[in-house]
This record gives structure tokens, C-alpha cells and sequence, in this order.
């Protein structure tokens, strides 16, 4: 199926574009509705989002500040802490999107993030190891729903190839979350001994009450699906289901019955794209709780560790930016992947082999790891959404990715051990592997969507159009094109 053509556009002259159903679309007014989906979709999101991996991953921070200390926690407890988390936020994660659907997404996502916060703060106020599992368990609950209701609610709003940009900005957050999130923590740390209370604990305070607050203000800025959202006018609407059609065609998913559950769970894509995530994810992970430890490790205090982990997550958000911008461009995802995983195998196959290395070299092999784990996260999730389409499919199949995939992240949090210090041959092996899991689910993905393109191509896929279900096909319709 044709894209729309995007023209240059001057302010004297306003040029209008035919696409192949015969839309009319004026192209200034389609320009001036992107600016304005851009300001008033993706901050909240943003904002959201750097709050939930600060809650998520700030553990990594207390841990450096006497958390184990304080709650009496030995051997393996730390690892247990940080997995614990996972098994609720990967059971709820498909639910959630499910509820989601039903409802304004101005409330959902409020609600939780306040539930979270909630929890956060409590993390804070535990008294042993069995209050912070507790905790942990909470927030994992009600996090669930974050990440995958935001790629799903940002994807409603634009076209196939104006997404990867737009996410990436969005992912950006968890990436600065790892940077700064060092760096408040350490100035948090600084109130240790204010109320009887350690530093650790403050940081799990300040930061819960933060995401409290948010929480509230989520319910009165974030925006809800297209077709009910304030910021737009009524001509702005109709522009953008317009503009939205005429990128996917016909392929909608907009009933959700037997034969629609089947197309969905059937599809080899979605399972690809779990597993391409579950790979990839791992990395993400370890590097934010891991990489204030590491650099700790490497001869630094707590203090100045927080401080030198910050440049290698500044670098992690350039270069996912950048590889975003690229991947829209070139209308391509799968090679940008790769680049990603090669870069981070080279920092992993460095730390692999450090007997011999100096401490510069090793806090050189972390600006090769976060960065190309972070160049090809966000394009594996933006690429599964391209490549399924429909209010429904879209929803579960990002929430099955995100939950699902997010078994990398028990993962990452139980191959670091303790006791292999400072050299973890586990943990890096580990992650060099399934950095691999990811590239052979990618390369997987690619062929799959360049055979099933050429069947479409031929006619192959045409008898579809004649079954029973031919007007909720989603991404199963014939017309409609998979991105490589």
C-alpha cells in the first residue's frame, strides 16, 4: 500500500496531497497537526515514564548508599529483590493494556502511577528484607501498566514511519533516568541522618512523594485516544483518523472475538518480537542496576560512582536519538538493530576479557554496552508495532512484548553475583548471549516479513478478503505491507 508522500512545505504556498484511496490531505495543516500531537501527547508520557524506571531502578542506587546493611540482606537477597519485581509486572501487563482500552487513558495511567508511588515510598520505610519484597511485589503490580499503555496509546497517533522518532524521544526517559537518577540520588543522599532516617531511604521517599504528586497532575495532562482527545478541534480529529487510515488501509482489528483472539495469538510476529525483546532487554536492565556497582568497583567511592555513571547514560540518549532519526529516514529497522547489538558485544567481549585491562579501558567497554543495547531497544519495540495493526492486536501485542520480553530483566538481575566481583564473568557472558538471542529473533523477523511482503505482492494473500472476517483482518489484510 502507497505512503502518502510528504512535500516540502513554504509558508506562501499550501500543497495538497492525493493519495492512492483519494484523500485529500492538506499537507500545511497535516504539519501543524504533528507539532501539535508532538507538544501535547508525548511530555506526559515522558514525564511518566522517567519517574517509573527512577522508582524501578533507584534500588540500584540505595543499594551503594547501605541498603543491605540497614535491612541485614546477605548472599543472593539483593538479586532476589530486584527479580521479585518482575513476576507481577509481566502477569499484569496484557490485562492492564486490555483495561486500558476501556478506558481514558488520562485515568488509568493516573491511577497507577500514584498506586506506585505509593509504594515507593514504602520501600523507604521497610524495616527488613521481607518489607522491601513486599514493596517490590507492589510496585512491580502496579508499574505493569505503564510501559506498554504508552507505546500503545503513542502509536494511535501517528503514521508507521513517524513513530520510531517519537518513541525514541519517549524511551529517552528511561535512559536519563539512569544518568540522573545517579545524580540525584546523590544529592538525596545527602539528608542521611534527617529524621532518624538513612540516605537510602530518602531517596525512595523523595522520589515516591514526586511520583504522587505526578500522579495527580497525570489525570489533568495526559491525553486520551484520538477520538476523544480535548487538545484537538474537530477538523484537527478528522485530519488525523484521516492521515492515520490512509497509512494502514483497511487492515483494522476493532472486535475482539474468536477469530480475531486467533489471529493474534497465532502470529509468529508477536513471539519473534517477544523474544527479540526478551534478548535486549536484559542489557537495558543490567546496566541500570548494575552500572553504579560496577564503576564503583573499579576503584571509585559511592559518591564519585553515582557522578561517572551519568556520561555514559548521556551518551545511551544521543545515540539512540540519532539511530531513531535514521531508522524513520531509511524506512528501516532490522539493520539498525544489528548495529546495536555489534557495538554492545564489543563492550561485553572487552569486560569478558579485563584481566588485563585498565580501569579506563573497562569504564570504556560500559560506553559501548548501554549505548548499543540503547540503539536497538526502542527500535525492536517500534518495529513490532509497525508490523501489527488494529486497536486490538496493537494492544495486546505490545503488552505481550513488554510483559513477556521482560523475563530478560529476571534475568539480568539474577546473573550478576555477588561473589564473581567485580569481574561478574556470569553476568556479562550471559548478556553477550542473549544480546544474540535478540539479533537471531531480528534476522528471524526480517526474512519472515520479506517472504509474507512477496506472497502479498503475487496475490497469495487475496483469499483472505473472501473469509467471514474480512472487515477485522488488522494486520493479516492483504493490502497491507509489513515493514523491514
Amino acid at each position: 500500500m502507497a505512503e502518502l508522500r510528504k512535500p516540502s512545505i513554504s509558508d506562501e504556498k499550501v500543497e495538497v496531497i492525493n493519495d492512492t484511496a483519494g484523500t485529500h490531505i492538506d499537507a500545511f495543516a497535516e504539519k501543524k497537526l504533528l507539532r501539535k500531537c508532538d507538544l501535547y501527547v508525548l511530555p506526559p508520557l515522558f514525564v511518566l515514564f522517567l519517574l517509573a524506571f527512577l522508582d524501578r531502578t533507584n534500588i540500584g542506587n540505595a543499594r551503594i548508599q547501605g541498603l543491605e546493611a540497614d535491612l541485614d540482606m546477605h548472599n543472593n537477597d539483593y538479586n532476589i529483590a530486584l527479580f521479585i519485581f518482575f513476576i507481577p509486572y509481566i502477569l499484569f501487563e496484557v490485562p492492564s493494556n486490555l483495561v486500558l482500552k476501556k478506558l481514558a487513558p488520562s485515568t488509568w495511567l493516573s491511577l497507577i502511577m500514584i498506586l506506585w508511588g505509593v509504594a515507593t515510598v514504602g520501600m523507604g520505610l521497610v524495616k527488613n528484607f521481607k518489607g522491601l519484597i513486599a514493596m517490590r511485589v507492589l510496585l512491580g503490580f502496579f508499574e505493569a501498566g505503564l510501559f506498554p499503555g504508552c507505546i500503545y496509546l503513542i502509536s494511535m497517533y501517528y503514521k508507521r514511519y513517524e513513530l520510531q522518532w517519537r518513541l525514541t524521544l519517549f524511551f529517552t526517559a528511561s535512559i536519563i533516568a539512569g544518568a540522573f537518577g545517579g545524580l540525584l540520588a546523590f544529592a538525596i543522599a545527602k539528608m542521611d541522618g534527617i529524621a532518624g532516617y538513612g540516605g537510602w531511604r530518602w531517596i525512595f521517599i523523595i522520589e515516591g512523594i514526586a511520583t504522587v504528586v505526578m500522579g495527580i497532575v497525570t489525570k489533568f495532562w495526559c491525553t486520551d485516544w484520538p477520538e476523544t482527545a480535548r487538545f484537538l478541534t474537530e477538523d484537527e480529529r478528522a485530519l488525523l483518523i484521516a492521515r492515520l487510515s490512509a497509512d494502514t488501509g483497511d487492515a483494522v482489528m476493532n472486535r475482539l472475538d474468536m477469530r480475531a483472539a486467533r489471529r493474534i495469538f497465532s502470529d509468529p510476529k508477536i513471539y519473534l518480537g517477544v523474544l527479540a525483546y526478551f534478548g535486549i532487554v536484559n542489557t537495558g536492565y543490567a546496566g541500570s542496576f548494575f552500572v553504579p556497582t560496577i564503576v564503583k568497583e573499579l576503584g571509585y567511592t559511592s559518591s564519585v560512582a553515582q557522578i561517572r555513571s551519568i556520561p555514559i547514560f548521556v551518551v545511551a540518549t544521543v545515540t539512540a536519538v540519532i539511530a531513531a532519526y535514521v531508522s524513520d529516514r531509511l524506512r528501516n529497522r532490522y539493520w539498525l538493530t544489528m548495529l546495536g547489538l555489534v557495538i554492545a558485544s564489543i563492550g561485553y567481549i572487552m569486560l569478558l576479557a579485563q584481566n588485563n585491562l585498565s580501569a579506563g579501558v573497562k569504564y570504556f567497554a560500559l560506553f559501548l554496552i548501554v549505548p548499543g543495547g540503547y540503539i536497538t531497544q526502542p527500535i525492536v519495540l517500534v518495529w513490532m508495532s509497525n508490523l501489527v495493526s488494529g486497536h486490538y492486536k496493537r494492544s495486546v501485542s505490545s503488552a505481550m512484548q513488554v510483559g513477556f520480553g521482560n523475563i530478560g530483566g529476571i534475568v539480568a538481575s539474577n546473573v550478576f553475583f555477588k561473589t564473581e566481583a567485580p569481574k561478574y564473568p556470569t553476568g556479562y557472558g550471559v548478556s553477550l548471549g542473549m544480546l544474540w538471542i535478540c539479533g537471531a529473533a531480528c534476522t528471524g523477523l526480517f526474512f519472515l516479513v520479506k517472504i509474507e511482503n512477496k506472497k502479498r505482492d503475487k496475490g497469495e494473500r487475496d483469499w483472505r478478503l473472501e473469509e467471514p472476517d474480512a472487515d477485522n483482518l488488522g494486520d493479516d489484510h492483504p493490502h497491507f505491507r509489513l515493514t523491514t
